[in-house]
């Protein structure tokens, strides 16, 4: 059984999306996406800076175009049986959008603006996100919570993200758990916490205009790591999502559990697998950062497809 992952937010790099622009029909497919966001995607994906990258706005549906653009050059518009998806915070959305519980375009709307509506209440107050590496798992929780901050992303491996202020960041990197090291992120707010409140509600009004649909292939939540079978608990979930924290770590045991065989990571890819091969030790992932991987990952995916 194959699990096709979808990675989120500060996975991006400068310039990651110039090699599949020499995939054909990629860049038509980028700039249908593009005109959805209010975007230039291509842009953003190729000459963007770092720091321009790391802006909400743009990042999120950049992350979700990416995963987009790679998906039907591997699988073309449908993809193999024997699968499941799953997706880490914005790559939910990548992750819903291939299991067509929304449709393409209705994802690129909701990621527009999510991306947009999380950026204004990051913008309220300076906050942020820090992984912590190692430690007692009880003990850094307890940390986290002692300074103020939130236990945002549980990310399994080992990893545990802190979000919050940036002062209770910075202070909380000073002093950090033992055996446990603090890594700020590439990314321009606390999401997954209570600062992203005001972002919610916009979701909430908004998904009252879009059409979801039951997953037509098994499809993790960041909830409970569970399956969703409902097209329109899905998209409740992907809207409580944005202000819960991530549970990754369950979404990486459900996929032990449903005993999958191989792992291959979207773009921007390497966070995910990174994770896979820390908490799923001896399962073996793809990382599919460039076209350069397209003849491996389709000999990966027919590999752990097989039934």
């Amino acid at each position: 059984m194959l699990a096709i992952v979808c990675p989120g937010q500060g996975s991006q790099t400068p310039g990651f999306l110039s090699p599949w622009l020499e995939v054909p029909g990629v860049s038509e497919h980028l700039n249908e996406l593009s005109a959805i966001t209010n975007r230039d995607l291509t842009t953003h994906g190729t000459l963007s800076d770092e720091e321009t990258i790391k802006d909400t706005a743009v990042a999120q549906p950049l992350i979700v175009a990416a995963g987009l653009i790679a998906a039907r050059a591997l699988f073309g518009d449908t993809l193999p049986g024997n699968t499941v998806l799953a997706g880490h915070s914005v790559g939910e959305i990548t992750a819903t959008a291939l299991a067509g519980a929304l449709s393409e375009k209705d994802s690129m709307v909701f990621v527009r603006e999510r991306a947009n509506a999380m950026a204004l209440a990051a913008a309220a107050t300076p906050t942020g996100m820090a992984a912590v590496l190692g430690g007692d798992a009880e003990e850094v929780n307890a940390a986290i919570l002692a300074a103020g901050l939130t236990p945002a992303n549980a990310n399994g491996g080992g990893q545990i993200v802190a979000a919050g202020t940036i002062e209770q960041i910075e202070t909380f990197a000073a002093h950090p758990p033992a055996k446990a090291r603090v890594i700020p992120l590439k990314v321009a707010g606390a999401f997954h916490t209570h600062h992203m409140a005001p972002a919610v509600n916009v979701l909430e009004e908004l998904s009252t205009s879009l059409t979801p649909a039951d997953p037509a292939t098994t499809l993790l939540s960041n909830f409970d790591g569970l399956a969703v079978a409902d097209g329109t608990a899905n998209l409740a979930s992907l809207v409580a999502q944005v202000s819960r924290p991530v549970r990754w770590d369950l979404c990486m045991e459900e996929l032990a559990a449903r005993g999958v065989t191989g792992i291959i990571e979207l773009p921007p890819a390497g966070t995910l697998v990174g994770l896979a091969r820390r908490g799923l030790k001896g399962i073996p992932t793809l990382a599919l950062k460039s076209p350069e991987d397209l003849e491996a990952a389709r000999a990966f995916v027919a590999e752990h497809t097989q039934v």
